[in-house]
């Protein structure tokens, strides 16, 4: 029977941009990367696998109300669409066609700001991952670098779990500016 993986998705201190993060298993495993690019409007991320091999890019939908990240292939096809809603607490939405039913598909992020602890759950309430901030991390206090672990149900997307947690430390993180 598969088991859930815990991620530790580790903000790097030594970043140019601040928003590259190292994502790795609970055994040191590396599972994917994300690097900022520098100097970008949209904020864009490239996700990577193991072997740094392209996965899919993240950039910020500039010009809107409430934060909208959209994934790309290689191609520049949307993959899937993170949008921040107004509530109190946090609550984002992922929607992607779910590519073994090739349904369209709701991942809801229900969350914490202070705590900046989060639930992942399907349309059908099933809970697919679980976010929760190391916030007594003394690096995470003099630096302003987060760890964050997830833990993610057997047979999802550790990429796209990865994906909606930097898409929530970004909207939190613009939270916190103002």
């Amino acid at each position: 029977m598969p088991h859930p993986v815990t991620l530790v998705l580790r903000e790097k201190v030594l970043s140019w941009t601040g928003d590259d993060f190292g994502v790795k298993d609970t055994n040191g495993n590396v599972v994917v990367s994300c690097n900022a690019k520098m100097f970008s409007i949209r904020n864009k991320k490239t996700i990577t696998d193991p072997n740094g091999q392209f996965l899919f890019g993240i950039q910020k939908k500039i010009l809107r109300l409430l934060s909208t990240f959209v994934a790309v292939d290689a191609n520049d096809n949307e993959i899937f669409r993170v949008k921040n809603k107004i509530a109190f607490g946090s609550k984002m939405h992922a929607t992607f066609v779910n590519a073994s039913t090739g349904q369209p598909t709701t991942i809801s992020l229900r969350g914490d700001i202070i705590g900046r602890s989060a639930d992942l759950i399907l349309d059908n309430g099933q809970v697919v991952a679980q976010i929760k901030r190391d916030i007594l991390n003394a690096t995470n206090f003099f630096t302003g670098q987060d760890t964050y672990y997830v833990v993610v149900a057997p047979g999802v997307d550790l990429s796209l779990i990865t994906a909606i947690c930097i898409c929530f430390d970004e909207v939190e993180n613009d939270h916190h500016k103002r």
